[in-house]
């Protein structure tokens, strides 16, 4: 196949390259930098342009393009992260709508973060509940809300009849890349600041990246997917729980906790948000587990486990699974 990937220099992107590449299929990166690799292709995520005959005749369409939202929530700030966002989302859809050949499949990035937070119970495709008038939450995480609710939007308007639509309702990645979250939550852990934070109940959603990409694989081939999708583990428990079980892959012997002041200040000086800490998101993946899909690692101590051997072993990347 040839897969066409917007915003691919990323972790996610490049994690999804590998594996495609290893498979045997073409992979083209839309990049707003300068092309510096094989494949890579410019685009400036707005306009189109050229990279569009990239689209025509492709098999596969993954949109992953869009701001960091490791950042202040500035004014600027969340104004890049939406434009970012919705424009790439609308010049994919333009170049779909357009092409004499379009691709099968759009795979289109969302986030988690559209749920609600919550602690009573999970939220799943079916009926789990969107996010952005919880009482008692700061402001700024309606904000981060209403960016997901642009994107899906803006790739459920993109007229595309020939091409089916999946908005990818992804969780943190744990993979073993330099600048991975599970990189630098190790970094933590190694350094005994590896404890609860604002007591450590809210739920953490994670995914596994060999699941990541097994479930993006799913999405490509099964026309059953369509609409709303939760890439995640089965299993989000409390961030407590979560660094417990990571301290022990690392044998570390403390971690030091950290009060909600704490962070904030911590979240100052990083330049970052604590919406990224403090934010419950219990999120289960009902449609994947209803089409059969099988998690590799379905609990956090199995996948934890492996992300550490791999890194003691010098971030070896994913493999193939047998028969894959």
């Amino acid at each position: 196949m040839r897969i066409v990937i917007a915003g691919g220099t990323g972790q996610i992107g490049s994690v999804l390259r590998h594996w495609f590449l290893k498979k045997g299929h073409e992979v083209v990166i839309l990049s707003r930098s300068k092309p510096t690799r094989n494949g890579a292709v410019h685009w400036n995520g707005q306009d189109l342009g050229s990279w569009v005959e990239w689209v025509d005749g492709s098999d596969v369409v993954i949109n992953l393009a869009g701001r960091s939202v490791d950042c202040r929530y500035s004014a600027a700030n969340l104004k890049e992260m939406m434009d970012s966002r919705v424009s790439s989302t609308r010049v994919i859809g333009q170049a779909i709508e357009g092409s004499s050949r379009p691709p099968g499949v759009w795979l289109q990035m969302s986030t988690a973060t559209i749920y609600a937070h919550r602690f009573d119970a999970a939220n799943d495709e079916v009926n789990g509940i969107i996010g952005g008038e919880e009482s008692a939450v700061p402001p700024k995480w309606k904000a981060s809300v209403d960016i997901a609710k642009a994107w899906e939007a803006t790739l459920n308007s993109a007229h595309t009849p020939r091409t089916r639509k999946v908005a990818m309702r992804t969780a943190m990645m744990m993979g073993t890349g330099r600048a991975s979250v599970f990189h630098v939550l190790s970094k933590m852990t190694r350094a005994g600041l590896g404890g609860p934070i604002a007591g450590g109940a809210q739920y953490v959603s994670w995914i596994h990246e060999l699941d990541l990409v097994r479930a993006v694989d799913a999405l490509i081939h099964d026309d059953g997917f369509e609409g709303p999708v939760n890439l995640a583990s089965p299993n989000p428990l409390p961030q407590r729980a979560f660094m417990e079980v990571l301290r022990g892959c690392w044998k570390a012997p403390f971690g030091l906790p950290a009060t909600s002041w704490m962070a904030e200040i911590g979240a100052f000086i990083l330049r970052t948000e604590t919406e990224l800490l403090f934010k419950s998101r219990r999120v289960i993946p009902t449609h994947l587990l209803s089409r059969g899909f099988e998690f590799q690692f379905a609990k956090w101590q199995s996948a934890a486990s492996d992300l550490v051997s791999r890194l003691k072993r010098g971030h070896l990347p994913i493999a193939l699974p047998p028969g894959e």
